[in-house]
């Protein structure tokens, strides 16, 4: 590097030189007067620093019972209040650096780190996302509360249910009345949640593993890990008839009743190509889609002036729909 530094001092000077490449001009200046640049080890020591005896005389006290869980400007205070000097804090605190000793101490708490949940269905019944949301009741602080299954490559809702409390009892009622509709095979399905109190419970955990099916959790305070349930719940409160409350829990099912008939067979989902939900669920998509193909061409045919761009094109039916995509693969 030295040598680099003198070559690009002839264009730029020595002073940049040294400062773009990191080498010290003093080291520079002692090569040209032939003299062998000096390494850390080569330096003598300063005469303000501590002597080994010293230093650990220091780290003893440190170490100390009395002293072990107190932090260096407590036992500096301390020393000086007992008319002890050993040295600076900053030095107590160098000392235990080259030690490897300094880091938190306090009994604090640490949150584990949580693995992004990345999951990947190519057909329906492979992958299912739940969730639970609370609807307005008649008065002031009541609610009703709504279950959601949701199938993430078709949006198809394979099961609901309305309830007056959110409870672990109902949840796995409602999962096992789902997976016994849809014909779930052991090892068949993934079921991906938030870390609700229903959903992170024993019995429906227990229930999940006798029937063969794989649980995964969004990591806390992360509404992406689990954004087609989200979806669809904001689906649901932006209907232009979603009351501001309900007056009772037949009045919420009667209302839940008529959107999911709606949104499993007659919203055309944008996430699906404008396809219904039931239609992707049930293995109409690609019938469909050539027949929409079909019926573009034939206008084309009748028209082609009109197509300015040529022949129209179907948007195709999405072969694999994700959670949390890994980027080295989503991005190629």
């Amino acid at each position: 590097m030295i040598d680099a530094a003198e070559m690009l001092a002839c264009d730029v000077g020595l002073k940049s030189a040294c400062r773009v490449l990191g080498v010290s001009r003093a080291g520079i200046y002692r090569k040209r007067c032939g003299a062998k640049p000096l390494s850390p080890q080569d330096r003598p020591p300063s005469p303000r620093a501590l002597k080994p005896a010293e230093r650990q005389v220091v780290l003893d006290t440190l170490h100390s019972e009395r002293f072990v869980d107190k932090a260096p400007q407590e036992v500096y205070a301390t020393l000086l209040d007992e008319e002890k000097y050993l040295c600076s804090t900053s030095s107590m605190y160098r000392i235990l650096r080259e030690n490897e000793e300094v880091r938190e101490r306090r009994n604090q708490l640490r949150h584990p780190i949580y693995q992004k949940p990345e999951l990947l269905a190519t057909r329906p019944n492979q992958v299912w996302s739940w969730d639970i949301t609370k609807l307005l009741g008649p008065r002031k602080w009541t609610y009703f509360y709504l279950y959601v299954i949701l199938d993430i490559f078709s949006r198809y809702a394979v099961g609901w249910m309305v309830a007056s409390c959110e409870s672990a009892t109902l949840a796995l009622r409602l999962i096992k009345q789902t997976c016994d509709k849809q014909l779930i095979e052991p090892g068949q399905l993934t079921i991906h949640a938030d870390r609700g109190s229903s959903m992170k419970s024993r019995p429906v955990a227990l229930l999940l593993s006798d029937l063969g099916i794989t649980k995964t959790h969004s990591r806390p305070y992360t509404s992406d890990d689990n954004p087609f349930s989200e979806s669809q719940f904001k689906t649901l409160k932006y209907r232009p008839d979603f009351p501001q409350r309900f007056g009772c829990i037949e009045d919420t099912r009667g209302f839940c009743r008529s959107f999911f008939r709606w949104y499993n067979k007659e919203h055309r989902h944008t996430g699906i190509s404008l396809l219904t939900p039931e239609a992707v669920h049930h293995g109409l998509g690609t019938q469909i889609m050539e027949a929409r193909g079909n019926v573009l061409n034939a206008a084309y045919v009748a028209h082609p002036e009109r197509f300015v761009n040529g022949v129209p094109s179907v948007k195709q039916l999405p072969g694999a729909v994700w959670i949390n995509p890994p980027k080295d693969d989503f991005y190629k």
